[in-house]
């Protein structure tokens, strides 16, 4: 039997105590746009330093979004003192070495995922960030989403029941332009990096790390990852079913299916999204979700920066929520799947 409602979203809001420190966006393509906009109209954080290695593209950026200081060079946003918090939104090739920078110059880091493009340089990084005492988180919005938690809640109430199955797909139509960065091996591209996470993140939240990795699917002519199936065993007769690609747009909505109830995510279920909760009878009762607040789209990437203020202002070196010994062990899949992959 379902419950009478649904629990209410633990919420990241601003002006709840939290610092508002100050922040230097490293690579100023479209997703740090996206971010600096997000801060600036819901949160209590402040954008006061951009860098690039192009000193004009720095001040562009600048202007375009009012920040006070472009520069020129990583080193110089990493250890400017008006910085407190660095978010790296570089080509993910790029992330270890601008990570350890930035730890190296006491700087908390929120990098955008995948943290890093393998496990041990996660571990590195890892390693890196708790020797220096700083917060280093993987910039997974999804995990700091409304929705999330409430279904959180859901899978720690036990409603669902026996946790058997997650299904997840991801799959966008990128164009096949060798120099795209997704079609670069060099840059970290291929679908299971860059799309394929977000699926397999869930399946980690849900079902933890599997016990076995199986991969399907297959390589462009550049030699990155085209599209995936990835069949995921679990303890306790689970499973999880993740697709990703770079070829085609798939719905992007999740199941997570258990012995009394399932859980439906509307597409797209990493976003800002709606749910059903339904009983397992078919002729069962359902609940549906939907987002209170507002924040819509790319609005909800300050959910993860007002928690990583939060989690500073607690004292805290890593996220609650998304743990860099979970952040590795997702990469470790996923290593494991592209191996798979560039063997077939």
């Amino acid at each position: 039997m379902l419950p009478s409602h649904l629990p209410d979203p633990e919420l990241y809001l601003p002006g709840t105590g939290e610092p508002s420190l100050r922040w230097g966006i490293v690579g100023p393509g479209w997703i740090a746009g996206e971010f600096a906009k997000a801060l600036r109209a819901h949160t209590a954080q402040r954008v006061v330093a951009v860098s690039s290695r192009s000193a004009d593209r720095a001040a562009a950026f600048a202007a375009e979004h009012g920040i006070e200081v472009a520069l020129g060079s990583t080193e110089q946003l990493v250890t400017h003192p008006e910085v407190d918090v660095v978010y790296i939104a570089t080509p993910q090739s790029e992330h270890l070495s601008i990570g350890l920078a930035a730890i190296a110059a006491g700087k908390h880091v929120l990098i955008e995922k995948p943290i890093t493009v393998s496990a041990a340089e996660a571990r590195t990084l890892a390693d890196a960030a708790r020797a220096a005492g700083v917060l280093v988180m993987e910039a997974m919005w999804s995990r700091y989403l409304p929705q999330t938690s409430v279904i959180r809640k859901l899978l720690t109430d036990g409603v669902l029941g026996e946790l058997r199955v997650v299904l997840a797909d991801h799959g966008q139509a990128i164009t096949a332009d060798p120099q795209h960065r997704l079609y670069r091996p060099e840059l970290g591209g291929g679908a299971l990096l860059d799309l394929g996470i977000y699926p397999v993140q869930l399946s980690s939240m849900v079902l933890g790390t599997p016990t076995r990795v199986v991969a399907v699917g297959g390589m462009t002519k550049t030699g990155v990852d085209a599209y995936s199936t990835l069949v995921l065993t679990h303890e306790g007769d689970a499973q999880s079913t993740l697709y990703s690609s770079i070829l085609a747009k798939t719905p992007m909505t999740a199941v997570i299916a258990g012995s009394e109830a399932t859980i439906s995510i509307d597409g797209s279920f990493y976003t800002p999204t709606s749910f059903t909760l339904a009983e397992s009878n078919p002729f069962g009762s359902a609940l549906t979700w939907s987002d209170p607040t507002d924040l819509k789209l790319f609005a909800g990437l300050s959910w993860e920066a007002t928690a990583l203020a939060r989690f500073v202002g607690e004292g805290r070196t890593e996220s609650p929520v998304h743990t860099l010994d979970e952040t590795v062990s997702i990469l470790h899949t996923i290593d494991q799947a592209r191996a798979q992959l560039a063997a077939s």
